[in-house]
């Protein structure tokens, strides 16, 4: 039965990960754990037993109001919006379709909307990658006006 949980290097094989994307693959294997002992980002992973399934990580963030679409600017201040970015999601290729990319993106969405009560949290931010534009925009993201790969997804229930 698979677990989720934060990144352990004692208790995951990093190595053997592989999701068919280089850079995904390489942040998981030499960067994750230092970016989490630093205070830069939490991964967070879906394991059984040793072998990672799939992986996405948390971080601060902001967007510039301007970033934001025209209804979804409504009522803000007129400053930095605060965010949570997903920095990265993946899932090993021999379990993509199954469903997996959805579930820990369920789960880093409820982990941002549980952020909101103890610190100001307005968007989640991702920047996809041009193969995943379309999965993230089927759940509700929108294009920033800054960049057409950073994408958003408000956050809370006054949201329109």
């Amino acid at each position: 039965m698979p677990t989720l949980g934060l990144l352990d290097p004692e208790r995951h094989d990093l190595a053997a990960f592989a999701s068919g994307e280089p850079s995904l693959d390489r942040y998981l294997q030499h960067y994750a754990w230092t970016n989490h002992c630093n205070g830069i980002a939490t991964t967070h992973v879906l394991a059984q037993r040793r072998a990672v399934l799939g992986y996405f990580s948390l971080s601060a963030a902001h967007l510039q109001l301007a970033d934001l679409q025209p209804a979804d600017r409504a009522l803000l201040p007129r400053y930095p919006v605060p965010a949570v970015r997903m920095g990265r999601l993946a899932i090993a290729r021999e379990h993509q379709r199954k469903g997996l990319g959805e579930l820990l993106l369920g789960f880093a969405v409820h982990r941002s909307l549980e952020m909101r009560t103890t610190l100001g949290v307005r968007v989640m931010l991702v920047d996809a990658l041009e193969p995943a534009v379309d999965f993230y925009l089927a759940y509700g993201f929108r294009r920033t006006s800054a960049a057409a790969s950073t994408l958003y997804l408000p956050l809370g229930a006054e949201d329109p």
